[in-house]
């Protein structure tokens, strides 16, 4: 371990192998840090931190911070950050409730600076937060989305995997997977075809996720109609089945189509 003469660091916190910790960082008590991690200057590491090997924390971040929540009564909760995951600066997660007793980011993850995290939220991997986006309690994140600058999203959201929120929204309602989202209010602006691409899907795989959006967002069906037809005339895959779990477990309700009354 390269530790600066001064930074501040518990002596029973568990620091693997190759970490660097910058001078004035603090790492508290009951924390993990993998190996090869880098702590930056002025950046705080409270308890029940759970870094992965390799991750970056920027100058000034907070992870792991008690959770702003009224509700909370100093129960032992933990943040997880997965490996290759870069915090930048000025970034606050906090940890968990009792709700589920922890918060999540995934592994190789990209929050930019002055992204806020809450407790309780499960951030997937490969996920980019770009600079200042909220993120109220008890938000879900599927993999490889990407949330744009100064968007704010409602405790209790789910975005599915491969969206793209652009950016300055307000995300009230749940965003289904390998869409784009945008506007004011929140509302379907097609399929992240470019995303999809990017990540090797098909253009075959890609039209099929598209017909089904058509339906859902389109056609005038609503939403328990649009899952019937799906069923019905889609062939069944991992995308099909994917999308179809999503909307029917959304409890806040999905975005609407653009034009659609709120």
């Amino acid at each position: 371990m390269s530790r600066h003469p001064l930074a501040n660091i518990h002596p029973e916190a568990k620091i693997g192998n190759n970490v660097t910790i910058e001078a004035f960082a603090t790492i508290q008590r009951d924390v993990v840090i993998d190996d090869g991690c880098w702590i930056g200057p002025n950046a705080i590491i409270w308890d029940g931190s759970r870094l992965g090997k390799n991750v970056k924390i920027y100058p000034g971040a907070s992870v792991s911070s008690i959770p702003q929540d009224l509700k909370f009564a100093g129960e032992k909760t933990e943040t997880h950050i997965g490996d290759n995951s870069v915090i930048r600066e000025y970034v606050t997660i906090s940890r968990g409730t009792t709700d589920k007793m922890k918060t999540v980011i995934g592994k190789n993850c990209l929050l930019m600076a002055y992204v806020h995290v809450a407790h309780d939220c499960v951030i997937g991997n490969h996920c980019i937060l770009v600079n200042s986006v909220q993120v109220a309690g008890h938000v879900t994140i599927d993999d490889w989305a990407i949330i744009g600058g100064a968007s704010a999203l409602h405790q209790f959201v789910k975005v599915g995997a491969h969206v793209m929120v652009s950016g300055g929204s307000l995300v009230r309602k749940d965003v289904p997977p390998y869409t784009k989202a945008a506007r004011e209010p929140l509302a379907y602006a097609g399929v992240n075809s470019v995303g999809l691409r990017r990540r090797g899907f098909s253009s075959e795989k890609i039209s099929e996720i598209q017909e089904i959006y058509r339906y859902i967002f389109l056609k005038g069906l609503n939403n328990l109609k649009a899952l019937d037809v799906i069923r019905n005339s889609v062939p069944e895959s991992q995308e099909r089945d994917y999308i179809i779990n999503f909307i029917q477990s959304s409890e806040r309700g999905i975005m609407k189509g653009y034009g659609s009354a709120d």
